[in-house]
Protein backbone atom coordinates (compact mmCIF):
# COMPACT_ATOMS: atom_id res chain seq x y z
CA UNK A 1 0.00 0.00 0.00
CA UNK A 2 1.59 3.77 -1.22
CA UNK A 3 1.59 6.15 2.11
CA UNK A 4 0.88 9.80 0.93
CA UNK A 5 2.22 12.40 3.16
CA UNK A 6 0.39 15.09 3.85
CA UNK A 7 -0.27 18.04 1.83
CA UNK A 8 0.55 21.59 3.40
CA UNK A 9 0.99 24.86 1.95
CA UNK A 10 4.47 25.14 1.48
CA UNK A 11 6.44 26.10 -2.24
CA UNK A 12 7.37 22.92 -2.39
CA UNK A 13 3.59 21.68 -1.92
CA UNK A 14 2.16 24.34 -4.76
CA UNK A 15 4.91 23.13 -6.65
CA UNK A 16 3.98 19.40 -6.60
CA UNK A 17 0.62 20.29 -7.22
CA UNK A 18 1.60 22.71 -10.10
CA UNK A 19 3.90 19.60 -12.03
CA UNK A 20 1.22 17.12 -11.61
CA UNK A 21 -1.26 19.09 -13.13
CA UNK A 22 0.99 20.16 -15.68
CA UNK A 23 2.25 16.32 -16.49
CA UNK A 24 -1.63 15.56 -16.53
CA UNK A 25 -2.04 17.97 -19.60
CA UNK A 26 0.69 16.58 -21.09
CA UNK A 27 -0.91 13.06 -21.15
CA UNK A 28 0.55 11.38 -17.95
CA UNK A 29 -1.53 9.91 -15.65
CA UNK A 30 -0.15 10.85 -12.21
CA UNK A 31 -0.31 7.81 -10.03
CA UNK A 32 0.63 9.11 -6.52
CA UNK A 33 2.22 11.84 -4.68
CA UNK A 34 4.75 12.14 -2.23
CA UNK A 35 5.17 8.04 -1.87
CA UNK A 36 7.11 7.37 0.57
CA UNK A 37 9.52 3.92 0.69
CA UNK A 38 11.58 2.54 2.81
CA UNK A 39 14.42 4.77 1.23
CA UNK A 40 13.14 7.89 0.63
CA UNK A 41 9.89 9.75 -1.47
CA UNK A 42 8.73 10.04 -4.42
CA UNK A 43 7.42 13.15 -5.09
CA UNK A 44 4.77 12.40 -7.93
CA UNK A 45 4.97 8.99 -9.83
CA UNK A 46 3.54 8.66 -12.99
CA UNK A 47 2.52 6.63 -16.13
CA UNK A 48 4.05 8.14 -19.12
CA UNK A 49 1.94 8.82 -22.16
CA UNK A 50 3.71 5.53 -24.01
CA UNK A 51 1.22 3.84 -21.39
CA UNK A 52 4.28 1.60 -20.49
CA UNK A 53 7.08 3.61 -18.74
CA UNK A 54 6.77 4.45 -15.11
CA UNK A 55 8.16 7.87 -14.70
CA UNK A 56 9.66 9.00 -11.24
CA UNK A 57 9.38 12.85 -11.17
CA UNK A 58 11.48 14.82 -8.52
CA UNK A 59 10.09 18.59 -8.01
CA UNK A 60 11.85 21.36 -7.51
CA UNK A 61 10.55 24.81 -7.21
CA UNK A 62 11.09 28.25 -5.91
CA UNK A 63 9.50 31.96 -5.69
CA UNK A 64 11.63 34.62 -7.55
CA UNK A 65 11.53 38.33 -8.17
CA UNK A 66 11.95 37.95 -11.85
CA UNK A 67 13.28 34.81 -13.95
CA UNK A 68 16.81 35.01 -13.67
CA UNK A 69 19.27 33.79 -11.44
CA UNK A 70 19.29 29.96 -10.25
CA UNK A 71 17.01 27.44 -11.61
CA UNK A 72 15.53 25.46 -8.91
CA UNK A 73 15.86 22.16 -10.63
CA UNK A 74 19.86 22.81 -10.60
CA UNK A 75 19.31 21.56 -6.95
CA UNK A 76 19.46 18.18 -7.92
CA UNK A 77 22.90 17.01 -7.16
CA UNK A 78 25.06 13.77 -6.97
CA UNK A 79 23.74 12.91 -3.74
CA UNK A 80 20.29 13.61 -4.76
CA UNK A 81 20.61 11.53 -7.92
CA UNK A 82 21.51 8.82 -6.04
CA UNK A 83 19.15 8.36 -3.56
CA UNK A 84 16.51 9.29 -6.49
CA UNK A 85 17.65 5.50 -8.55
CA UNK A 86 17.53 4.08 -5.29
CA UNK A 87 13.28 5.58 -4.75
CA UNK A 88 12.99 4.89 -8.14
CA UNK A 89 13.75 1.21 -7.73
CA UNK A 90 11.96 0.69 -4.59
CA UNK A 91 8.53 2.04 -5.95
CA UNK A 92 8.73 -0.02 -8.86
CA UNK A 93 8.97 -3.11 -6.43
CA UNK A 94 6.72 -2.08 -4.33
CA UNK A 95 4.41 -1.77 -7.19
CA UNK A 96 5.22 -4.76 -8.67
CA UNK A 97 6.50 -2.48 -11.85
CA UNK A 98 9.88 -4.08 -12.23
CA UNK A 99 9.13 -5.36 -15.90
CA UNK A 100 8.17 -1.92 -17.33
CA UNK A 101 10.69 0.70 -17.95
CA UNK A 102 11.24 3.33 -15.52
CA UNK A 103 13.12 7.08 -15.73
CA UNK A 104 13.43 9.96 -13.35
CA UNK A 105 12.50 13.25 -14.69
CA UNK A 106 12.90 16.27 -12.72
CA UNK A 107 10.58 19.58 -13.31
CA UNK A 108 11.26 22.93 -12.32
CA UNK A 109 9.05 25.29 -10.95
CA UNK A 110 9.08 29.11 -10.97
CA UNK A 111 6.56 31.30 -9.38
CA UNK A 112 7.77 34.90 -10.25
CA UNK A 113 6.05 37.75 -9.04
CA UNK A 114 3.98 39.81 -11.00
CA UNK A 115 2.94 36.50 -13.33
CA UNK A 116 0.15 34.75 -12.85
CA UNK A 117 1.47 31.99 -14.57
CA UNK A 118 4.27 29.55 -13.00
CA UNK A 119 7.38 28.94 -15.40
CA UNK A 120 7.30 25.36 -15.96
CA UNK A 121 10.62 23.52 -17.19
CA UNK A 122 10.04 19.20 -17.54
CA UNK A 123 13.89 17.58 -18.19
CA UNK A 124 13.25 13.76 -19.17
CA UNK A 125 15.32 11.35 -18.41
CA UNK A 126 17.25 13.74 -16.01
CA UNK A 127 19.04 11.16 -13.93
CA UNK A 128 20.38 8.04 -15.65
CA UNK A 129 21.13 4.33 -14.29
Amino acid sequence: MLRFLAKDSSVGARGERTAARWLKKQGYRVMGRNVRVGVGEADIVCLAPDKKTIVIVEVKARIALKQDGPRPERNVGCRKQQKLRSVARSVARKLDLEDRPLRIDVVGIEFIENQRKPVVRHHPSAVSG
